[in-house]
């Protein structure tokens, strides 16, 4: 095998010469950087999991859910099954805009009966 010694010097110039030309082109293109977006939470996913979590410890989850919302301190939310960290990756605006949805379609579907 013929290591970079044993080859002309010339040779090696050239062969430099073409890695700093590759070098200088790629310098003056844009580079891209593609980062995997997370899948989107849905935010009704989100509280069914809370509801979920907080009921299996033992909480009120209306209470603790509304508290959350309203002071905005993740402390109102339990640990277990990750739903503290759930919650708080999506808007609490979010949160409350999914709960009156909610809210009022079961009203006009009782308007209906």
């Amino acid at each position: 095998m013929l290591g970079p010694e044993s080859v002309a010097p010339e040779v090696v110039g050239i062969e430099q010469k073409k890695d700093v030309r590759l070098i200088m082109q790629e310098m003056n293109h844009t580079q891209y950087f593609k980062v995997q977006k997370e899948p989107e939470l849905q935010v009704k996913d989100v509280l069914t999991a809370v509801y979920e979590a907080l009921t299996e410890k033992g909480y009120n989850p209306v209470n603790q859910i509304v508290g959350y919302v309203m002071s905005g301190d993740p402390t109102y939310i339990t640990n277990h099954r990750g739903a503290r960290s759930m919650i708080m990756k999506v808007e609490r605006d979010e949160i409350l805009e999914e709960l009156m949805e909610n809210y009022i379609r079961v009203l006009e579907s009782e308007k209906q009966v």
